[in-house]
C-alpha cells in the first residue's frame, strides 16, 4: 500500500504545555536533571526524549503539569483545527486525556471542551490528567460517542480520535492479537461515531477524525464512506505524513480521500488523520 515493512524504533515523546510553562525555561530545567530532548520538527512544542536518567513521568515538571507525555503522532490532530479559541469543542473519545490537554492549551483555556469517554476506569485517568495540567475549560461526561447527540449541544470543533485496532509499531504482539473480524468490528463502530458527530457539528464546524490504525477499513474506507453517505467533505491539511490512499484492494475511492494523511511507522507509530467540514451547497 505504499510502504515497505520495517521494524520502527519508537522514541518516547513529550509536549510542553505552553499555558503552564510560560517563562519556566522547561528545556533548561529538564537538561539540568539529566533529561536530553530533541525537537520534533512536525509538532509544535513537541520533543523526543533522547536520554533520561529516570522516568520522565517522575520529574517535578511533569507532576506540575508543565509537560505531557504524548506520542509524537498523537500530537498531530489537535493543531489541525483553525482558530479553536473561543469555540465549543467536543473531544468525543477523550481518555486518557493527552489530546484534551493539548486542545485546552491551544484554546488558552478559553470557552469549553466537552470530553467524553465510555469507560469509567479511563475517566479516572482523564480527570487526573486534566487536574495535573490545570485545565480550566473542560467538562467530563461518561458517555459513548455514539450517543453524543443526547447532550443536546452543537459544536464548532469535534475531535474524534476513534477507538481502533492499533498497529504493530506500538504493540509487538499485534499480529498475534488481531484478526480481520476485529478490524471490521472497529470500522463499524467508527462509522457509527462519525454519523453521530456529523449530527452535532455546526454548519461551519470542523471535524477531525484520527486513528492509530494502519488498516484501510478504519481509515481511507471510512473517509470514503463518510464522504458518500454523510453530509461531509474532506479538507486539505498540512501535516507530517503521506496523502491518503485513493485505491484500496483494487477499489477506486473518492478522489477527495487523498486529502487525508497516512503516517507510516518510522519516526512515529502508525497513524491516520482526516479533516471534514459540512458539504457546501453547489
Amino acid at each position: 500500500m505504499g510502504w515497505e515493512y520495517s521494524e520502527p524504533q519508537l522514541r518516547q515523546a513529550i509536549r510542553i504545555n505552553s499555558e503552564n510553562a510560560q517563562g519556566k525555561k522547561i528545556i533548561e530545567r529538564l537538561r539540568s536533571r539529566g533529561i536530553e530532548l530533541e525537537e520534533i520538527p512536525f509538532a509544535k512544542n513537541g520533543y523526543w526524549v533522547s536520554k533520561s536518567k529516570f522516568s520522565i513521568g517522575a520529574a517535578p515538571e511533569y507532576l506540575l503539569g508543565l509537560y505531557s507525555i504524548q506520542e509524537a503522532a498523537a500530537q498531530i490532530p489537535a493543531p489541525l483545527f483553525r482558530e479553536p479559541k473561543q469555540k465549543t469543542v467536543l473531544d468525543a473519545c477523550a481518555a486518557p486525556g493527552g489530546k484534551t490537554v493539548q486542545l485546552a492549551d491551544l484554546m488558552e483555556n478559553t470557552s469549553v471542551i466537552v470530553a467524553l469517554d465510555v469507560d469509567r476506569r479511563r475517566l479516572t485517568a482523564l480527570a487526573n490528567q486534566l487536574e495535573r495540567c490545570r485545565v480550566k475549560n473542560a467538562i467530563v461526561y461518561e458517555l459513548d460517542a455514539r450517543r453524543a447527540s443526547e447532550l443536546s449541544l452543537k459544536f464548532d470543533r469535534i475531535l474524534l480520535d476513534a477507538p481502533c485496532s492499533g498497529n504493530f509499531a506500538a504493540d509487538r504482539n499485534w499480529f498475534r492479537r488481531r484478526t480481520i473480524k476485529d478490524v471490521q468490528r472497529n470500522s463499524a463502530v467508527q462509522r457509527e461515531m462519525l454519523t453521530e458527530c456529523e449530527k452535532i457539528l455546526k454548519p461551519d464546524g470542523e471535524l477531525v477524525y484520527s486513528t492509530c490504525s494502519l488498516e484501510p477499513e478504519e481509515d481511507e474506507l471510512n473517509v470514503d464512506w463518510a464522504v458518500t453517505k454523510l453530509n461531509l467533505q474532506t479538507e486539505p491539511i498540512c501535516c507530517y505524513g503521506q496523502k491518503g490512499l485513493t485505491k484500496v484492494f483494487g477499489r477506486e475511492l473518492d478522489p477527495s480521500v487523498e486529502n487525508s494523511m497516512r503516517i507510516w511507522p518510522g519516526q512515529t507509530q502508525g497513524f491516520f488523520v482526516c479533516e471534514f467540514r459540512r458539504r457546501r451547497e453547489a
